[in-house]
């Protein structure tokens, strides 16, 4: 027996639903998360060194990333950059949580509500965890982290070759103010 009309059109909008965000929590063509990811390593303070620009921290310089332990076994995150526009500092809080094994860096991290975005950490430096690149489910997001907030000029070299192989648009990148 098939389902009503209306039960078949609830039936299909949670479905539609249903893919469209677990499409966020994906990662973009041919980019792999890291793997031997210890987390309590990268818990901590990051700078933003680069990125694509969103409406999110669009005008913002002095971003830092925090990241620190749930008792849930996930992670909260708490991002901060100033805007000189509005001469204020903005500030979203969230939380994260592995998307597979916890030794692979792909976690899903939501700011509001039930819905989740991709995070997934595609390269790492070895062995201190120095600096990160990172990306989202699709290529239009894409992030260089340092633990400090001015890294070494071959660090960007080597994450403008890595973006541009991987297809992201590098000519778009913002490099993130820290003075």
């Amino acid at each position: 027996m098939f389902p009503s009309p209306t039960k078949l059109v609830h039936i299909l909008v949670s479905m539609a639903f249903a893919l469209s965000i677990s499409g966020c929590v994906g990662m973009a063509d041919g980019i792999a998360p890291v793997k031997g990811f210890e987390v309590d390593r990268y818990l901590g303070k990051w700078y933003e060194i680069a990125r694509l620009d969103h409406s999110f921290e669009e005008g913002l310089d002095q971003v830092t990333a925090e990241y620190s332990l749930r008792e849930d076994g996930g992670v909260d995150v708490r991002n901060r950059g100033f805007s000189s526009e509005s001469n204020s500092w903005e500030e979203a809080q969230g939380k994260a949580y592995f998307v597979g094994e916890r030794d692979v860096g792909h976690l899903k991290v939501s700011f509001f509500g039930p819905f989740y975005g991709s995070y997934v950490i595609f390269e790492l430096e070895q062995p201190g965890y120095e600096h990160a690149f990172i990306a989202s489910y699709n290529k239009s997001y894409l992030w260089l982290l340092a633990r400090k907030p001015d890294v070494d000029p071959s660090v960007i070299t080597q994450f403008l070759a890595t973006a541009k192989l991987h297809g992201f648009e590098t000519d778009r990148l913002i490099f993130v103010n820290h003075k």
